[in-house]
């Protein structure tokens, strides 16, 4: 039994194996009549590798070439040879020595192997008589190289002049090109792929007519519809000095218009390139156009378009190419309803009105069209107004939500002394949100001298940081990038609300207001964004912060998630209500970066005497949350890190009321009191003193000036060099205390020791510490030097004071300074600007 089912088992793979072999060598026989002209070739598909073969009789090989008038049986050896071969089946019409085939033109021969094939009809006709070529429906669409047809058929045709070849273009089914008219032969190609049902060309050879130009091609449109055409040989050059026509017939209840939306020029010698229209009702036939010009729209009924070359430089000529759309569509009610625009009072602005997406993203061909129009023969997807005109515009769109409005602005200062007092008022016109269409972005762009900066403030909205833990959510936002020729710093994303009121910034500002909701048409009555032109300013960018008592407020450095460019001090000064304290704390704890050269460094300073300096490097843990009760600074600065990753921070602030600690007020009251008891003391101790010796003796300067001061200048030497301003009241205690010393021997004359004003600096951020700086904390000793002066002081004051053993305790390292020392306050500001 077993065996018996192992010989039955045999028998069917030998079966098998001969059904296989069968079909293996399945024969084919392909039969040409000399009369019709026609070669076949078989061939290798180009990169296959050589597996099957065609077998003729006893001969095998890889190409099989079936001349007109043979008769030829053939096998593969293989069972699916249309992943190896192709098919080309050529054949030759005569048209200038005989009759030309007119009619239909059929696929012969019938019965070939199923492998891809290609047709070639390969015909000659004379120069002095155009050739036709009329396709059957569904008629054709032009493809752009490259492109291939989604039922894989396609058509291309070649006109042949003389020796010359012109590729008119490639094709596929289903589209509006009814008929081609060619001057001289055509090369017309039909390619089927091995499964096509394809049976028909779907052309026909046309009568023939003297076209005086290289080809003309009949576009059928019907309904609404879009069509995309290209010049012969795109993306080669169009041929010199040709001419070429497209013709459309357009229904009489429909609009047409025509888009370039790929071009070139070449170099020309003699004449000029240039379309020319024949519209219909125009006075002016032909119309001609640039190929930059806007092209005509909105037209009603059929009409030609041409393509007009020229004489081109021998030794440059250039390529002259050109694709184009025609969007077909019904006349729109909005035709009647126009829009006034007028930008007659406004300056260096642009505004345009585009589709949604643009330009990013280019709107399908078969896509609804939404059409801007100046007047209407001018209308475009995309239409730009400048400044300075007043436009009546109307739209030929079915859905205006559809499009966009994106305006850009361009404010400039070059002389300070013009723009210094000057506010502007970042706002979006009326004339903007008044159309019927949405504002996409208004774009301002603020430039100036190096040594002028720009000030952002939001006096009644403030502004609020865009970050993960505190997202807008307002109908629209600003964008602040701030440029230079080397490098772009993008400051943030900004929208109304928040808590920062002013932003400084250096260098070239782009500022985009970007909206998100049809709110905005609400909310752009409330914008109160301004700019002024500053002075030079030290850091990067420097932030001015009023928190939000109700509030957790994040800040974090710009160009975020990028981290901050090399050498790139930015400063936050923080405002402290006085009855309240503010809680600062970092996201992370620690900067997360090496420096190659230089060195990182966060510097925190309270606006109050004697407050200390808390400093941190990149390879230090960050200050822990902590309490601030006067206003401070924070300030950041990067370095070149070893690797991509940049310095990137974020902090945030948080505002408490104070607590008043009931002990406190004890120690105040008795510390009232006692101060009290020794002012009544004194007071006592003066009456008595004032009874028994001589009263005080007053010595005045015989020199002083006692004119009202006027303008700098007008003294002969400044209050730096004279004793005008010296007053001195003297004890008489200090005048006669050698005397009342040796009477008594208890009274001692006072010895004055003038100690330097140490008080609030004023609004300056810390500057960031030298490379070699190495503390951490640092505290202000009492005798620290004088505060720089205010713009308005004019007078400059000399002091001479003695520094007395002082030592500081600098963390690593300790710094003594003995002796006498003069020191000008003007000098310490200079200097200080100079370290700076």
């Amino acid at each position: 039994m077993t065996a018996g089912r192992a010989l039955a088992a045999l028998l069917a793979l030998l079966l098998a194996a001969s059904g296989q072999i069968l079909q293996r060598e399945a024969s084919f026989t392909i039969s040409l009549r000399t009369v019709d002209n026609v070669t076949v070739m078989i061939k290798l598909r180009p990169g296959v590798l050589p597996i099957c073969r065609i077998r003729v009789k006893h001969a095998i090989g890889f190409e099989l070439r079936i001349k007109p008038g043979d008769n030829t049986t053939f096998t593969f050896t293989c069972s699916t040879p249309e992943k190896y071969f192709v098919m080309e089946i050529q054949k030759n019409i005569d048209c200038v020595s005989g009759p030309c085939p007119y009619g239909d033109v059929h696929l012969y021969p019938p019965r070939l192997p199923r492998l891809n094939r290609t047709f070639i009809w390969d015909v000659k006709a004379s120069t002095k008589a155009g050739l036709e070529l009329k396709f059957s429906t569904p008629w054709l669409r032009q493809i752009e190289p490259g492109e291939t047809c989604p039922d894989f058929v396609s058509y291309n045709i070649n006109s042949c002049i003389d020796k010359a070849t012109v590729n008119i273009g490639t094709f596929c089914r289903n589209g509006s090109v009814s008929r081609v008219k060619l001057l001289g032969g055509v090369v017309m190609s039909l390619h089927l792929p091995w499964d096509s049902p394809l049976t028909t060309s779907g052309f026909n050879i046309a009568n023939r007519a003297s076209i005086k130009r290289l080809c003309i091609i009949e576009s059928i449109l019907k309904g609404e519809s879009s069509i995309t055409l290209m010049s012969p040989n795109y993306p080669l050059g169009f041929p010199e000095d040709e001419l070429m026509t497209w013709q459309f017939v357009i229904p009489p209840n429909m609009r047409a218009s025509v888009f370039f939306h790929n071009y070139s020029l070449s170099n020309c010698e003699r004449k000029e390139e240039r379309v020319e229209y024949y519209l219909p009702g125009s006075f002016s036939n032909p119309e001609v156009f640039k190929l930059s010009d806007s092209q005509p729209a909105n037209i009603a009924g059929s009409f030609n378009l041409s393509l007009q070359g020229c004489d081109q430089d021998a030794q440059n000529p250039g390529i002259l190419r050109l694709l184009f759309q025609v969007v077909v569509q019904h006349p729109q009610v909005d035709e009647n309803v126009t829009h006034l625009v007028d930008l007659s009072k406004e300056r260096n602005m642009t505004v345009t009105i585009h589709f949604e997406g643009w330009p990013n993203r280019v709107p399908l061909m078969s896509e609804p069209i939404c059409l801007i129009c100046k007047d209407p023969r001018t209308c475009d997807r995309v239409l730009t107004l400048v400044s300075g005109a007043i436009y009546k515009i109307f739209f030929l769109c079915k859905d205006l939500s559809r499009l966009r409005i994106t305006a850009e602005k361009g404010i400039s200062c070059v002389d300070f002394r013009w723009c210094e007092r000057k506010i502007y008022s970042l706002l979006v016109p009326k004339i903007i949100t008044q159309l019927p269409i949405r504002l996409h972005k208004f774009i301002w762009k603020l430039s100036a001298p190096d040594l002028i900066n720009v000030e952002i403030t939001s006096p009644s909205l403030k502004l609020q940081q865009h970050l993960p833990e505190q997202r807008c959510n307002t109908s629209y936002s600003y964008s602040i990038v701030s440029a230079t020729p080397e490098t772009e710093l993008n400051v943030g994303v900004f929208c109304p609300g928040g808590s920062i009121e002013k932003i400084q910034m250096r260098n070239n500002i782009t500022i985009s207001l970007k909206t998100y909701s049809k709110g905005f048409l609400n909310d752009s009555d409330q914008q109160d964004l301004k700019m002024s032109f500053v002075p030079h300013i030290k850091d990067e960018s420097t932030f001015t912060v009023s928190p939000d008592p109700k509030a957790k407020v994040y800040l974090q450095t710009p160009n975020w998630p990028y981290g901050l460019p090399p050498y790139v001090s930015i400063s936050w000064y923080v405002i402290v209500p006085s009855k309240q304290v503010a809680r600062l704390g970092f996201s992370k704890d620690r900067m997360g970066i090496t420096c190659e050269t230089g060195r990182a460094y966060i510097n925190i300073k309270e606006e109050t005497l004697g407050a200390e300096e808390i400093v941190r490097r990149e390879d230090e843990l960050l200050p822990k949350p902590r309490n601030m009760y006067h206003d401070f600074w924070v300030n950041i600065s990067s370095c070149k890190p070893v690797d991509k990753t940049q310095l990137t921070l974020q902090f945030w602030v948080s505002l408490a009321d104070k607590q008043i600690d009931l002990g406190v007020i004890l120690a105040v009251v008795a510390g009232i009191g006692v101060l009290v008891a020794i002012g009544l003391t004194v007071c006592c101790v003066k009456k008595k003193k004032k009874k028994s010796q001589n009263p005080m003796v007053g010595v005045y300067n015989a020199n002083v000036n006692t004119q009202v001061p006027g303008k700098k200048g007008l003294f002969a030497k400044g209050r730096k060099n004279n004793e005008s301003h010296v007053y001195a009241v003297i004890d008489d205690a200090m005048v006669y205390g050698h005397l009342l010393k040796e009477s008594n021997g208890t009274v001692t004359p006072e010895v004055d020791v003038y100690r330097p004003f140490d008080g609030p600096v004023g609004s300056l951020p810390p500057s960031p510490p030298p490379f070699s700086f190495r503390k951490d904390v640092k505290h202000s000793p009492s005798n620290e030097e004088l505060p720089p002066l205010t713009d308005t002081d004019h007078d400059t004051y000399t002091f001479t004071h003695q520094k007395l053993g002082q030592t500081e305790d600098n963390g690593d390292t300790n710094e003594k300074s003995n002796g006498d020392t003069t020191t000008s306050l003007m000098e310490n500001k200079e200097q200080d600007g100079l370290a700076e």
